[in-house]
């Protein structure tokens, strides 16, 4: 699987090694299908010490298209853990087969 880590401030490097192992784990089911992920991480400018830290996930599969997460919490860990476990439940939803929903059929009697 091509992980690909992107994060706009220098310092957030350092989380690099973190993010590439969550996210090799959390895929390992699904890495002969989904080939690619994104992993992006931004400090957004809220509250000291609030919920500002922010991670997006964005995992491609052959055949189901692409899923984009995003999730601001309090932590890096968090943010990731939250982002990543929401996209890969996100992906496995696109990769099930639709369900059609049947009417029940309506019971005649014969004479």
């Amino acid at each position: 699987m091509q992980i690909i880590f992107e994060s706009r401030e220098p310092w957030l490097e350092r989380l690099r090694g973190l993010a590439m192992r969550r996210v090799r784990q959390a895929t390992r089911p699904l890495d002969w299908l989904a080939p690619r992920a994104r992993v992006q991480m931004s400090d957004v400018q809220g509250a000291r010490d609030g919920i500002d830290k922010r991670c997006q996930v964005e995992l491609t599969a052959e055949g189901a298209g692409t899923v984009v997460v995003t999730s601001i919490t309090r932590d890096w860990g968090s943010a990731l853990q939250s982002a990543l476990s929401r996209a890969v439940r996100a992906l496995l939803r696109k990769l099930q087969p639709a369900r059609t929903r049947t009417r029940p059929r309506a019971i005649t009697h014969q004479r």
